[in-house]
């Protein structure tokens, strides 16, 4: 009898990220850039999706470097392939990490270089215009959409770039394992930051509110800053990128032990909704202020038995059936 078990989707989502390998062949030798020594905890499940991935695929991080200590002269062989980090920070609302991303395509004209997945916003578009101009030189840049909004606007200004559609690089880490037993009913997991949708607080009627920066408390945030500002600094680097593999493991954990105390996630954090998926809990995902949220969605991760759009017409009956679900999973 032919097998009729269906795939997860969250496994067909972690299958398409093999796509990278036609770019970023396996054993390759690559500078990794861009990766988070912040606070942003979406941000750090980005950058363990790809530390996995390139493990996976015994890819050889060759070195590392962030927004904090990247700078000009750094010497990278034209034979090296350069990875810029995923994420949604590509455009013009969050200028550091659209300067670094320019500098480096700019700045090594022979290289490979990847960017891997992101949402792509712009308010202006002579932003993007001015982008476009930087990367249409560069022969070698191979560009991932992480939504069809980034991936339509890649295609129509950066005519000389390969643009590819894939998701986010967190799904490498599915499943993510607790023993924990949810003892709480609801968590609003909502922004407090520029991409804050103002409608969002109609739906907090119940259960506890954290965001990214109310989750790690001063103490952890001040490593973080200390971190930062040690790396500016640029002695050091691999001892404290040591430090900071271990301390962003932790924060991780933190936001794992988080959820696994709750029955179900509310959240306009688009990395509340993959974390959730990640560890099969049911969840409602809120807009943010410009759509990134419900394009992702639509895309990716409708199919998800555990997780909702709020004011989706895939109704509520999936979200409740996600709580009857007893998926394991490990890392």
């Amino acid at each position: 009898m032919p097998n009729s078990q269906r795939t997860h989707p969250m496994d067909e989502l972690k299958q398409r990220l093999k796509q990278i390998l036609e770019v970023v062949p396996p054993k390759s030798k690559i500078f990794y850039i861009d990766y988070p020594v912040y606070s942003n905890g979406g941000d750090l499940l980005i950058m363990k999706g790809a530390e996995a991935f390139f493990k996976s695929y015994e890819i050889q991080v060759v070195d590392r470097y962030s927004v904090h200590d990247f700078h000009d002269g750094v010497q990278i062989p034209e034979d090296y392939i350069i990875v810029m980090s995923g994420g949604g920070n590509f455009g013009d609302l969050y200028d550091s990490h659209q300067k670094l991303r320019e500098m480096v395509v700019q700045n090594y004209p022979r290289n490979k270089i990847v960017i891997l997945p992101q949402t792509i916003f712009y308010k202006d578009t002579a932003n993007i215009q001015k982008t476009a101009e930087i990367f249409n030189r560069h022969s070698r840049l191979y560009v991932y959409a992480r939504d069809n909004s980034s991936y339509e606007l890649a295609t129509t200004y950066f005519t000389n770039v390969h643009v590819g559609l894939l998701p986010d690089m967190a799904h490498q880490l599915w499943k993510i394992s607790t023993s924990t037993v949810p003892k709480k009913g609801r968590l609003n997991f909502l922004r407090t930051d520029i991409e804050i949708n103002i409608d969002q607080e109609d739906t907090v009627i119940q259960g506890d509110s954290v965001d990214w920066a109310s989750l790690f408390n001063r103490y952890e945030k001040k490593l973080i800053f200390l971190t930062a500002s040690a790396l500016r600094k640029r002695r050091g680097r691999k001892m404290l990128q040591f430090v900071w593999k271990l301390y962003s493991s932790y924060l991780v954990r933190k936001a794992i032990r988080l959820f696994a105390k709750y029955e179900v996630i509310h959240t306009s954090r688009l990395h509340g909704h993959i974390l959730s998926c990640l560890m099969a809990k049911p969840n409602v995902l809120i807009d943010n202020s410009y759509g990134k949220n419900s394009g992702y969605y639509q895309l990716w991760t409708h199919e998800v038995n555990t997780a909702n759009m709020a004011g989706s017409t895939k109704g509520r009956t999936t979200v409740e059936q996600g709580f009857r679900e007893t998926t394991t999973a490990t890392v």
